[in-house]
């Protein structure tokens, strides 16, 4: 068994280039589809839906990658917390791709179907904003590595939590008043339930950032 060395953290750097080229890839992919939903740029949706494939494929490679990396090295401490957080987070990752698509493509159906006649719900679009500012922020804090701003990113998901609530039964209301309307009103609120669910990720992730500066997760000590 080789022990942990140059080959060990070569491995290991490249590894973490390729996990962070993927992160930028999803990045990329909540801002098309906030632009899809807020702006109606609907030329980004299937560039969004590319990048969902690209970070499933990623997600699966880097996994396989890690557990090369543990079964040859046996790595420990920081090495090993670096390797942990990649498989969350690249996990973590896919599943917020995952969800722009979802985002976009119910933008598309939004603007071909309604072509603009139903008004957007109050509030999605400041939520929609707040959400891509959590998953830059989260982007950031993996080479920042600051606990502190961290724990402010978990705390900003409370706020979305909100958001979403207040912009639930915004819908809910138009449902009632607008019934004629209900596929929309329900698209509308399958993309406010996807960012809130990015939020959650993205807040995951913080946990993970946490984890990897302090040995430990936020509220947790050993």
């Amino acid at each position: 068994m080789e022990t942990i060395g140059s080959h060990g953290l070569r491995d290991q750097e490249a590894l973490w280039s390729a996990f962070l080229a993927m992160v930028e890839g999803v990045v990329v992919a909540v801002e098309q589809g906030v632009q899809a939903l807020c702006e109606g740029r609907l030329e980004l949706v299937g560039q969004v839906g590319d990048a969902e494939e690209r970070s499933d494929r990623e997600e699966h490679r880097i996994e396989a990658e890690c557990l090369r990396i543990l079964a040859l090295y046996e790595p420990v401490a920081s090495d090993l917390r670096r390797l942990a957080t990649i498989l969350k987070v690249s996990r973590d990752c896919e599943r917020i791709a995952d969800r722009a698509d979802r985002i976009a493509r119910r933008a598309r159906k939004l603007a071909t179907r309604f072509g603009g006649a139903i008004e957007t719900p109050e509030g999605l679009h400041p939520m929609a904003l707040d959400v891509l500012a959590m998953v830059h922020e989260a982007r950031a804090l993996l080479e920042a590595h600051d606990a502190d701003r961290a724990r402010a990113l978990i705390a900003a998901d409370q706020a979305v939590d909100r958001q979403y609530r207040q912009v639930r039964r915004a819908i809910q209301g138009r449902i009632v008043d607008q019934a004629d309307s209900l596929e929309a009103w329900l698209q509308y609120l399958g993309a406010a339930r996807n960012l809130e669910r990015i939020a959650d990720h993205a807040a995951e992730i913080a946990r993970m950032i946490v984890y990897l500066d302090e040995g430990h997760f936020p509220g947790v000590r050993g």
